[in-house]
């Protein structure tokens, strides 16, 4: 029997190494010139607005249909007809943003260390993206959607972190008990607070830690380099 049900693993700041700001000025920065024909102030804005209407998604719907309504609300109905067009994004120009990122050689040995000591392997990543755009991010640090046996995108999750709640449908979908489930992230509000107050065990990595003022000593942590060892 395996030491775990499962382990889950945060994206951005954990398996990929990123200042988050400077990632996310310059995806912004890409995404607003594949659109020329707005405004570049306003479509940011948009953008954001949409982000925030999908971390306080209540369940009702997806993020998906969630960041659409409100990005459409704000940027005028013709912006559905350009689904399509930010997907093409995803898979060309936002590959630009690896810049904006580091490399991490040990992220394909810890998540398959973690197949060995949990039943499933879960991309607990913040469901703020499409599954192409996760996928991008992962190509980066070597790894595939076929190295997990769930992912969390916006077209498959109606929460966001830090609400448990998303932790916690993640553990319904897959029939899992939280307490045997760990988390493993690098930002102590929403990948540990988050993820305790869900029953799930956390260990924190703390090469990007993102801290919001809560004390690291809460919980387990290491570097990345050591994660192999806590495993």
């Amino acid at each position: 029997m395996k030491q775990f049900s499962a382990i889950f693993f945060d994206l951005d700041g954990t398996l990929l190494p990123m200042d988050l700001d400077a990632f996310t000025q310059g995806y912004f920065g890409l995404l607003s010139r594949r659109f020329p024909e707005y405004d570049a102030k306003s479509f940011i804005a948009a953008v954001w607005q949409g982000t925030k209407a999908m971390m306080q998604n209540d369940g009702s719907m997806t993020n998906e249909a969630r960041f659409w309504q409100v990005f459409s609300g704000l940027m005028g109905p013709g912006v559905l007809e350009r689904q399509a067009e930010f997907e093409r994004f995803y898979r060309t120009d936002f590959h630009k943003a690896k810049a904006f990122t580091g490399p991490n050689p040990l992220a394909k040995q810890a998540v398959e260390l973690a197949r060995e000591k949990a039943d499933r392997v879960v991309l607990a990543t913040n469901p703020l993206f499409p599954l192409c755009a996760v996928e991008s991010r992962l190509g980066w640090i070597g790894l595939t959607p076929g190295d997990f046996d769930f992912i969390t995108t916006y077209e498959n999750s109606a929460y966001c972190k830090p609400n448990p709640a998303y932790y916690q449908a993640i553990c319904r979908t897959m029939n899992l008990d939280p307490s045997q489930c760990r988390m493993v992230g690098n930002d102590l509000l929403e990948d540990a607070q988050g993820a305790s107050q869900a029953g799930l065990q956390v260990h924190i990595v703390t090469d990007c830690l993102i801290s919001h003022d809560l004390d690291l000593n809460q919980w387990p942590h290491s570097s990345f380099a050591d994660l192999a060892a806590v495993l």
